[in-house]
């Protein structure tokens, strides 16, 4: 999959199939239309491609309003690689951006700069300057400048629309069974290991500290998960753990959102490894404790519970 990341690269004179939207989480949803994209570019010949925008358009307008984001673009794109797009074409979202009336969209971005044949929306779709541009705009637009225009429907899953914002509420609700039958897959955050404090290794329960890329996870507490990346020599392999995301208020007054994860039967060093972290089932909140030896006693009953669990899941795979 090729990746452009701005305004300025080259253009791409070579017909291709097209959808755009944000793609937070690459759910259900947006697998469909990413599979009727991909059905469409075989019919015709052509290549796929996929238009997203960073920051997101809410993120620049108010950022202190914004939701949350399900996935960091790096997800996002490991994400699309997966569903055999051929490129990506990620825009800078700024005041320029936001000012391009729906006409020069069209006219500019999708067919000068991209030779657009054949276009897929989602049936919530708005472009333009103040979200002017809409469905039977685009069909006026495309008789005229000669491509193919397609609006998808929304995948419902028992009667329920599957929806980034859907996702959100049951990630922040703690109900993960809900996040992974919209999503198609275990909710996961993917990062860095990168130095903490040590402080896992001292109670006896060592740590993975991971990077975040979100600001605000869009949930919080402690986790039985599964893990890939951390066998060096096998970095597919899946490994149980239990992990800790938020402030970790017994340690800080006003600490920011740490993901810890404690690997089960595993002691390598593994600094600098990607991990990526499935949230399988939340076990509870997040809770001061009055010392370290109440809190080193609840993470032996968190450990305890989260082995229990998963071993009890992957005898029922």
């Amino acid at each position: 999959m090729q990746i452009w990341r701005s305004r300025s690269s080259p253009h791409h004179k070579t017909p291709i199939a097209l959808t755009i939207g944000n793609f937070d989480g690459v759910h259900l949803g947006h697998q469909a239309i990413l599979a009727r994209l991909k059905s469409a570019s075989d019919h015709l010949g052509i290549a796929t491609c996929v238009m997203t925008f960073e920051p997101h358009p809410r993120e620049f307008f108010a950022p202190d309003q914004a939701p949350t984001r399900l996935t960091s673009l790096r997800e996002k794109l490991i994400q699309l690689a997966a569903s055999r797009i051929d490129y990506v074409r990620v825009y800078r979202f700024n005041y320029d951006f936001a000012k391009i009336s729906p006409e020069f969209f069209v006219s500019k971005i999708l067919q000068e700069n991209h030779t657009v044949q054949w276009l897929l929306i989602g049936d919530d779709f708005r472009f333009g300057a103040r979200r002017a541009g809409d469905f039977a705009l685009l069909q006026e637009l495309s008789r005229k400048l000669n491509f193919e225009v397609e609006k998808m429907p929304s995948i419902r899953i028992d009667g329920e629309r599957v929806s980034s914002t859907r996702i959100r509420e049951a990630l922040e609700a703690g109900d993960l069974p809900t996040a992974q039958r919209f999503l198609g897959r275990p909710y996961s955050m993917s990062g860095r290991v990168i130095h903490g404090d040590k402080l896992g290794a001292k109670l006896g329960f060592p740590t993975a500290n991971i990077q975040l890329r979100l600001n605000r996870p869009p949930l919080s507490g402690i986790f039985a998960v599964r893990v890939r990346g951390a066998n060096k020599t096998s970095p597919l392999e899946v490994i149980d753990g239990v992990a800790s995301l938020g402030a970790r208020p017994t340690i800080h007054d006003n600490g920011q959102p740490t993901l810890e994860v404690h690997l089960f039967d595993f002691d390598q060093t593994i600094y600098g490894a990607h991990l990526q972290v499935d949230f399988i089932h939340k076990l509870r909140d997040e809770e001061k404790y009055p010392d370290i030896s109440t809190l080193v006693a609840q993470i032996r009953k968190d450990v305890f519970a989260a082995r229990k669990l998963l071993q009890s899941q992957a005898c029922c795979i």
